[in-house]
């Protein structure tokens, strides 16, 4: 497969390539999709079949698009030796760049297939939705225009581990869009951008060395600590509004709120103190698991009547 599973110390192909779909990100699909499934259970409308449908095309979306992160930003010289962080498969050599290639298209070719199952759902709508999904996947860090070195990578994930995973999810199941469904999928995406942000705020100088123009290198990580709290204040207003709307129940709704506004000055001051690689990293775990605690909490909330 091309994997150098003798250079990883013997941990085997399945290792690489497990590190290489960054199992730290991942929340960013699930927590959405459990949003989503809870705002049509809510409406009584809940199909099993289209959730895991919609859970494995975000999954594969968010896996093709890290392995065409991790393919793109080598060619382009954003991965290199003094890179800090988890370590890129193929500019580790634990992967070959064609390799990588292959694996990102057949990855994002599974996922236009289960994508295709949903269409029976909710109709030729998804199609469009589904195939911008899969482009911006590549166009991320690939194409002529990458999104993540023009400072639009946080966009790309606000709206599609956001408004477009969570209303989508929700769509093919009542077959309707909500307030519910774009609050709370503003509330999930705010999140998951926080993901992004740690990632961007501990690579930032090498970044601007390979041109890779994200928001931190733009405006520098004073500007990065204060998007990372208004996307924990998002967090902490979307259960309360969706309470104003009875979209949600109240007790657990306040409960959230509560514990969003702990973490969110607890997480602040672990970004500012996050001076060396190994604090971000750190960060970086903890983002992703408050990202899918959120996203349980949320939907519990919202699906518990």
């Amino acid at each position: 497969m091309g994997a150098g599973a003798d250079a990883d110390g013997g941990r085997g192909v399945i290792g690489v390539w497990w590190e290489a779909a960054r199992p730290r990100t991942l929340p960013a699909a699930v927590a959405p999709v459990c949003v989503g499934t809870a705002i049509a259970a809510r409406q009584l409308a809940i199909i099993w079949p289209a959730a895991m449908a919609c859970l494995g095309f975000a999954l594969l979306v968010q896996i093709g698009t890290n392995f065409a992160n991790d393919y793109y930003d080598f060619k382009k010289g954003a991965d290199t030796a003094d890179r800090v962080g988890p370590r890129r498969a193929v500019a580790s050599g634990l992967i070959k760049p064609q390799t990588m290639r292959v694996a990102m298209f057949a990855v994002f070719a599974v996922a236009f297939g289960v994508g295709l199952t949903l269409l029976s759902y909710g109709g030729w709508p998804l199609l469009v939705v589904g195939m911008a999904s899969i482009v911006c996947g590549v166009a991320y860090t690939g194409g002529p225009y990458p999104l993540a070195y023009h400072g639009l990578g946080d966009l790309f994930v606000l709206v599609f581990f956001g408004f477009v995973a969570v209303g989508a999810t929700a769509y093919v199941q009542c077959g309707m869009l909500t307030e519910a469904s774009l609050i709370a999928g503003a509330g999930v995406g705010a999140l998951a951008t926080n993901i992004l942000v740690v990632n961007n705020y501990r690579d930032v100088e090498t970044d601007a060395r390979a041109g890779k123009r994200t928001l931190v290198v733009k405006w520098g990580r004073g500007y990065a600590r204060a998007q990372f709290a208004v996307a924990h204040l998002a967090a902490i207003y979307c259960p309360l509004h969706l309470l104003t709307i009875h979209a949600i129940n109240p007790r657990p709704a306040v409960g959230l709120s509560l514990v969003a506004a702990i973490l969110m000055f607890l997480q602040l001051m672990r970004l500012k103190q996050a001076t060396t690689p190994a604090k971000c990293i750190a960060l970086l775990g903890a983002t992703g698991s408050w990202l899918a605690v959120y996203g349980l909490m949320l939907s519990a909330a919202i699906f518990v009547r």
